[in-house]
């Protein structure tokens, strides 16, 4: 193990008290309770213990700044010879490293605070051997599953299926507010080790789609429109992700009016469900003579680009 000012993060000068916040804040990131999936952050919970172990207790703090003791709490002689020997310090074991001094107790508050009074395992210690319990066994390892899901699934909240590692099947509800990236985890579904079986971890792609265009929980469509109905109005059907609607479209509408149906878009996890903006997009047929016709007995004297200074 490195140097234990190293493994906390601080000066050989540190006080007592900056040595107990360091490892404080450790512990808490590192505690294997809240990294089950990551065996790495269980290895550096044990160093960092260790460490503290160390420079939690003034003899041994002294041992190791003298070089009586490497950073494993081992005398830096081989057997107990030399200048560090055991020193006669009763309440260690062989190395000097101890759980069953004042340290013990000097862990158990610590751990109290952070994790509610369990002792980092509910054993008086943050791991076997200083509570007199040992860890729980690992659970086995997580299995990533990766489930493409159509755009209209995924916002009208569809049920879907899909195949397990073992070639058995699972119906998920997709959550509200799903988006490409979302992950869902399934309980028992990954691989089986001392502890259990580890979970499943679906990570959900969107599709896009042909004419739709999802804009946080709103969908964009752009409605082609034909000249009849965009200056003499109109009731036409228009589609949604529920399925088609009639929408009124009032006289005189042009190119770029935008118009919202109501809770006809994506679910979000408030429970609620955005719209859906239906902008208009007049159609003109083109070589049509007699619009052309039309068109040349009538002219529009407004200045439509004056606010773009031309």
């Amino acid at each position: 193990m490195a140097d234990p000012y190293s493994t906390l993060g601080v000066a050989k000068s540190a006080s007592e008290a900056e040595i107990k916040s360091a490892y404080r804040k450790l512990a808490k990131e590192l505690h294997p309770d809240k990294n089950k999936d990551n065996p790495k952050a269980s290895e550096k919970f044990s160093d960092v213990t260790k460490a503290y172990d160390i420079l939690s207790d003034k003899t041994k703090r002294g041992q190791f700044d003298r070089g009586e003791i490497d950073g494993e709490g081992n005398p830096a002689m081989p057997f107990g010879y030399g200048p560090g020997g055991f020193r006669g310090d009763q309440r260690s074991g062989p190395g000097g490293f101890s759980g069953f001094g004042n340290e013990s107790s000097d862990f158990g508050g610590i751990f109290d605070e952070l994790f509610g009074g369990r002792g980092g395992g509910g054993g008086g210690g943050p791991f076997g051997g200083f509570g007199g319990r040992s860890a729980p066994p690992q659970k086995g390892a997580n299995v990533s599953y990766r489930l493409a899901v159509s755009f209209l699934d995924a916002a009208t909240q569809a049920p879907q299926r899909i195949t397990l590692a073992d070639g058995g099947t699972i119906d998920l509800k997709l959550p509200a507010g799903v988006e490409t990236g979302t992950q869902m985890r399934l309980a028992g579904k990954g691989q089986p080790g001392p502890g259990g079986h580890g979970d499943g971890i679906v990570t959900i792609s969107v599709k896009d789609h042909p004419f739709y265009v999802r804009e946080g929980a709103n969908i964009r469509l752009d409605l082609p429109v034909t000249l009849n109905e965009a200056v003499a109005g109109a009731k036409i059907k228009v589609p949604t992700v529920d399925g088609p609607v009639m929408l009124s479209i009032p006289a005189g509408s042009t190119s770029g009016k935008v118009m919202r149906l109501k809770g006809r878009g994506f679910s979000q996890k408030n429970g609620e469900r955005g719209d859906q903006l239906v902008r208009l997009v007049v159609d003109l047929p083109a070589g049509d003579a007699a619009l052309t016709e039309f068109v040349g007995e009538w002219t529009d004297t407004r200045a439509v680009r004056a606010d773009l200074g031309v």
